[in-house]
């Protein structure tokens, strides 16, 4: 089954154009859904949607947008006018500019949709622009109006199609340097990052769409059979690591690659005490000072 396209316009590159659609790439229906029930009666708890004010129950359908301009003061809008606020991006995705592709920080991507040509017009307009985006090794940046908001857009080859990724506005995301404020500024020993590099290149593979499944939820799938069935589950523990046992880091890639087994790191003896040191030393001293026999002093000639 084909999804429904959420959008509809044209793909611009210069002069060149080709009628495109947008379409969801998660299905609506995918994994677990839960309802509120009421543990007393076992009935679903339904939400009423009522005035705020006078607490009559109010359709949905009968519901319009509003804007607070003051407290509780709200200018109406409906379609009409989403309507009169159409801009460029509304109908159209006007590639502005390319940039390498590994370039995006992963933070910025945000909802993706299938590109897909619009019809049978311009699909050989569609098939040139996929090709040459792929062979350039680029994403196509763009916007995009969708749900009454414009959002910054990269468009990337996937397939016989394109993928049109919502970016994050900068404002939207968490600052991190206070987060990473107090990481050193120091280099790691060359020797250990080459043993790191060596373990990553032993664990390289293709990415698997299966790489990416829930196990969580398969899990609590399992749990929801169970009491179906009216039986329990054996909870597993998850393994908590040993944060005391502190482990040196070059023997732990060593013994990762098969070179060695990790040992503890030696822990440094704690230093002694000043007056300790100075008191055992004079103990010391007494000692030898008791061991070693006096000379005793000559009598002294009478005159």
């Amino acid at each position: 089954m084909v999804s429904r396209p959420i959008w509809r316009g044209h793909l611009r590159l210069a002069l060149v154009t080709c009628p495109i659609a947008l379409h969801s790439v998660v299905r609506a229906t995918s994994g677990l859904h839960f309802h509120l029930i009421n543990p007393s009666t076992g009935h679903r708890i339904r939400m009423v949607t009522q005035d705020a004010e006078t607490e009559e129950e109010v359709s949905r359908s009968e519901l319009v947008k509003g804007y607070e301009f003051e407290k509780d003061r709200y200018v109406l809008l409906d379609e009409a006018d989403f309507e009169q606020a159409r801009i460029e991006s509304s109908s159209i995705l006007n590639i502005s500019k390319f940039v390498e592709a590994g370039s995006i920080d992963p933070i910025y991507f945000d909802t993706s949709y299938y590109v897909s040509p619009d019809g049978d017009a311009g699909q050989d307009v569609f098939i040139v622009l996929r090709d040459a985006i792929r062979k350039a090794r680029v994403a196509a940046l763009s916007r995009v109006v969708i749900a009454q908001r414009e959002r910054a857009v990269a468009i990337t080859p996937s397939g016989k199609g394109l993928i049109c990724h919502t970016l994050h506005d900068p404002h939207d995301l968490w600052d991190a340097d206070p987060l990473w404020a107090d990481i050193p500024d120091t280099r790691p020993e060359p020797d250990m990052v080459t043993l790191a590099t060596q373990l990553i290149g032993r664990q390289i593979g293709q990415f698997q769409p299966d790489d990416t499944i829930d196990r969580y939820e398969a899990r609590l799938r399992e749990v929801i059979d169970a009491k179906l069935q009216g039986e329990g589950i054996t909870q597993e523990e998850p393994e908590e690591p040993d944060r005391g046992n502190v482990i040196d880091l070059m023997a732990a890639l060593k013994a990762s690659l098969g070179q060695a087994e990790p040992k503890p790191a030696r822990k440094r003896p704690a230093p002694v005490p000043a007056k300790a040191v100075h008191t055992k030393t004079a103990h010391k001293a007494a000692e030898r000072s008791k061991a070693i026999p006096t000379k005793k002093a000559a009598p002294k000639r009478a005159s």
